[in-house]
């Protein structure tokens, strides 16, 4: 039998936590192992607990979750940033340093798993509103000028996948859309991963709209 995804809850609200961890519990495959109150609180119990995912407040108290995804960049555990925020300088910065993924408190339950369950496996899932508000409005303010140039160039349905990644679709919506098998979009994630020279997901939606790719979607 699997074991359960372990996963550990940072937010300075307690009724957040309990709310969460209700959520997450009712799954199956996912276990609550730990909570947090605060940024520092998380990272000795992501060290103490090894989790295989956090959950993590942008906004916490003592050490911020910008801070909590900086201290365990080289550690185990996957963080999924959960926050009331949608349009967060912040987001951009816990992106870039590594965090599996991005989720609005009210995005709701079905989305907040996904996450969970995204994360765990080294996938990322950001909230659409997320993806199509807050980085647009990024790149906006100058994040284009970084992009980097593909070892090799995209081939047309590589930038349609990446396009798609960009606006929140996970890679079954993709497969739906795009009228592909699940283990041919995987496979077209893995060649675009390759050629971006980046490591996840959440790096590609980065690179779509530092790329200009996004531009008129």
């Amino acid at each position: 039998m699997t074991p359960p995804i372990r996963v550990l809850l940072a937010d300075d609200q307690e009724m957040i936590r309990a709310s969460l961890r209700i959520i997450l519990e009712d799954q199956p495959d996912i276990v609550v192992v730990a909570e947090a109150a605060d940024g520092v609180e998380a990272i000795e119990q992501a060290h103490r607990t090894r989790p295989d995912v956090c959950l993590v407040d942008i906004q916490m108290p003592r050490l911020d979750g910008i801070g909590v995804v900086r201290a365990l960049a080289d550690a185990e555990p996957r963080v999924v940033m959960v926050t009331t925020f949608d349009l967060d300088e912040y987001v951009y910065g816990a992106l870039r340093l590594g965090a599996a993924g991005f989720v609005l408190k009210d995005a709701g339950p079905k989305l907040l798993v996904e996450a969970v369950r995204a994360a765990y496996t080294g996938d990322a899932l950001i909230s659409p509103s997320i993806t199509l508000r807050l980085l647009s409005h990024l790149a906006e303010r100058g994040a284009r000028a970084r992009a980097r140039v593909p070892a090799q160039p995209l081939t047309v349905r590589e930038a349609e996948i990446v396009r798609a990644i960009a606006k929140g679709r996970t890679n079954q919506e993709i497969a739906d859309e795009l009228f592909l098998s699940l283990s041919t979009v995987k496979g077209y994630v893995s060649g675009i991963l390759d050629k971006l020279g980046v490591r996840g997901r959440v790096e590609i939606v980065a690179w779509a709209w530092e790329s200009r790719l996004m531009d008129g979607s």
